[in-house]
């Protein structure tokens, strides 16, 4: 799938549950509250995103420490955005790392450093969420107890996680495995031509065990000489995702409604850990229509719907139109189309 298709499609998916959404949900209740609503709570829900920036980057940053480079704060905001901007346009909102990468790689981070930094930075978040939503399923059951359909999710999204936790450990338990498996896929694209000559195979051996070794120390690095920055960058996540998580019951203020913020938190993660593995670019189409499910918990069902949208707007469609603004002015179309499909401009095959 290119990067215009899986924009587009994300484009249309958003803007066709959001329709449907607003088609079903909305009143005149529903007009009034949005026209009343206080402005300067809408405005701190905004302060709340910048405020889920600035963690987001502290992160890179503290990730970047652990593995001994260098990575500055503005560096950091840009690569939330393409994070933002690569999760929109891929499935399972899983294509922002290339792009973060490459992004590391024109910095001077070399590209094995900058996979391990932006799997941690990933697998982070995935970690405090698989702690939160079981926590939060056993505080609420009725987060669950009305759909088989989310209870479904969950498992899905549990035998996920587990699975890729397990790939990560036998990477860094094998590397030997991990690096035949790598040449064995090397082979099966010169088997179907991609790769016709013989240097160019040697020449992707030795980039594969180059970059698995600097993948492999700099995991090492983060947890052997990096603690005390790995353990910075853990609270900086856990203060990037209560920020995001703030954002909707400041909306709910904004708009009148009683809210208890402890209940919108564990709804949120239950949400966002579905999210994270949902197969439409950006999870787009499922988290407008998903949201108004799961919020109807929170609110009336008629503000339900056109919250899910709203809330969306600010912790996501912000970010993510800043990301294209980064990516046309920083990398080009053209750079993020190679990207994509996981080439350098520089240096051949980068992931």
């Amino acid at each position: 799938m290119s990067l215009r298709k899986g924009l587009i499609i994300f484009i249309l998916l958003a803007f066709g549950a959001g329709g449907l959404n607003v088609a079903r949900s909305v009143d005149k209740y529903t007009i009034h509250s949005l026209l009343t609503a206080d402005k300067l709570k809408l405005l701190l829900a905004l302060c709340v995103v910048f405020a889920a920036w600035i963690f987001d980057a502290g992160r890179f940053c503290a990730l970047s420490s652990a593995a001994n480079e260098h990575v500055t704060f503005s560096t950091g905001i840009i690569l939330t955005w393409l994070n933002y901007f690569g999760s929109a346009v891929t499935p399972m909102q899983s294509g922002g790392g290339p792009f973060q990468v490459y992004a590391l790689y024109k910095k001077g981070v070399p590209v094995g450093k900058g996979i391990a930094i932006t799997l941690m930075r990933t697998m982070l978040t995935v970690l405090i969420l698989s702690l939160t939503v079981p926590a939060a399923v056993l505080l609420d059951p009725e987060i669950l107890a009305g759909s088989k359909f989310l209870k479904g999710l969950v498992f899905y999204v549990f035998v996920i996680i587990l699975a890729t936790w397990a790939f990560i450990i036998f990477t860094l338990i094998r590397p030997d495995l991990f690096k035949k498996m790598g040449k064995i896929i090397i082979l099966w694209f010169r088997r179907f031509n991609f790769m016709r000559s013989n240097r160019k195979v040697i020449n992707a051996f030795k980039w594969l065990d180059r970059e698995i070794d600097n993948y492999i120390l700099n995991f090492r690095l983060v947890f052997d000489s990096g603690k005390l920055y790995f353990f910075a960058a853990l609270i900086l996540s856990a203060l990037h995702l209560l920020a995001l998580f703030t954002v909707l019951p400041v909306l709910m203020s904004a708009v009148g409604l009683p809210f208890q913020y402890l209940q919108t938190v564990a709804i949120q993660a239950v949400f966002m850990f579905i999210l994270y593995f949902v197969p439409t670019p950006g999870a787009s189409g499922v988290a407008e229509g998903g949201g108004a499910l799961l919020y109807s918990m929170l609110m009336p069902a008629n503000m339900a719907g056109i919250m899910s949208i709203i809330c969306r707007f600010f912790t996501d469609y912000i970010s993510i139109f800043m990301g294209v603004v980064v990516v046309i002015k920083m990398l080009g179309w053209g750079v993020t189309e190679n990207l994509h499909k996981g080439e350098s401009p520089d240096s051949g095959a980068l992931v």
